[in-house]
C-alpha cells in the first residue's frame, strides 16, 4: 500500500503539472484537487475491507476537508507577503490547528457531510483572486522531476511519521494535502503570488469533486454494494467538477 500511495502522489503531481503546462495554473490546481490519490486508494480499501470500515474512513476524510481548505487559503494569502518556506509553515500550522479542532468537535455525520460540501465554496470566497495570465505555463523538465521527488519525499515522511505518532495526530498527518503543499512551493518563486493564488483557487475548485466523491461514497455504502457505491461516487465527483467549471465560465463571461 505504501508503494501504491507514493506512486499515486507522483502521478498526481505529474498530471497537475502537465495540466498547468497546457491550460494554466488554475486548471493545474483543479486537477490536483480532484480525488486522484484518494480515489484509487479507496478502491483498494473497498477490495480489502468491508463496507462499514471504508464508510468510516470516508467520514474521517470528510472531517479533515475543512482543514485542507484552511491550509490552501492560508498559503494563498501568505504568498503575497512571505517566501514559500514561511508560506508552507503557516499553511501547515493552520491546517493542524483547524484539523485538531475539527476532530475534537465530534460533529454528527450529517453535519460533517454538509460542512464538507459547503467549505470549498467558502474557501473560494475567502481565497485571494489570482490575476495571473491564463494559458500555458512554462515548467522545465528539471523542475517537473523536482516536484515529483519533493512530493514523494513529503508523502514518505508523513506516512512514516504517522506510524510513530498518536492516532489522533496520525490521522491529521495522513490527510495533509500533499500536492497542495508542494505545487505552490514551486509556483511562488517562479511565477509569483498572483499565479500561486490562481493555482490555489483552482485546487479549491477541484475539492468540490473531492467532497462530492466522499460524501456520495459514505451515503451510497449504506445502501449499495461496494462496486456500485464506488462508481456512483466517481460519477458524482465528475458531475460536481463539471458544474463548478461551468459556473466559473459563466461568471467569467458575466464579468466580461
Amino acid at each position: 500500500m505504501l508503494i501504491l500511495k507514493l506512486l499515486l502522489v507522483a502521478v498526481s503531481v505529474l498530471l497537475a503539472t502537465l495540466a498547468a503546462r497546457r491550460f494554466g495554473h488554475a486548471v493545474g490546481g483543479a486537477v490536483a484537487g480532484m480525488p486522484m490519490i484518494a480515489g484509487p486508494i479507496t478502491a483498494v480499501l473497498l477490495i480489502d475491507h468491508d463496507a462499514a470500515q471504508v464508510r468510516a474512513i470516508a467520514l474521517a476524510t470528510l472531517v479533515c476537508l475543512p482543514a485542507s481548505i484552511v491550509h490552501i487559503v492560508s498559503f494563498a494569502h501568505a504568498a503575497s507577503r512571505v517566501r514559500w518556506p514561511a508560506g508552507l509553515v503557516i499553511a501547515l500550522a493552520a491546517y493542524l490547528v483547524a484539523g485538531a479542532l475539527l476532530t475534537h468537535l465530534r460533529l454528527p455525520p450529517a453535519a460533517v457531510c454538509l460542512l464538507a460540501l459547503a467549505v470549498p465554496s467558502i474557501g473560494l470566497w475567502l481565497a485571494p483572486r489570482g490575476l495571473a495570465a491564463h494559458g500555458p505555463v512554462t515548467v522545465p523538465h528539471s523542475e517537473l522531476a523536482l516536484r515529483i521527488v519533493a512530493a514523494v519525499a513529503m508523502a514518505t515522511a508523513i506516512i512514516v511519521g504517522a506510524d510513530t505518532l498518536p492516532a489522533s495526530l496520525s490521522g491529521l498527518l495522513l490527510a495533509v494535502p500533499i500536492t497542495g503543499s508542494v505545487l505552490p512551493c514551486f509556483t511562488l518563486p517562479r511565477h509569483g503570488a498572483a499565479a500561486t493564488a490562481s493555482l490555489m483557487r483552482g485546487f479549491i475548485q477541484g475539492l468540490h469533486g473531492f467532497a462530492a466523491f466522499f460524501v456520495t461514497l459514505y451515503l451510497a455504502l449504506g445502501s449499495m454494494d461496494r462496486a456500485s457505491a464506488f462508481c456512483v461516487a466517481l460519477i458524482a465527483s465528475l458531475i460536481a467538477a463539471l458544474l463548478v467549471q461551468g459556473w466559473r465560465r459563466f461568471v467569467v463571461r458575466l464579468a466580461a
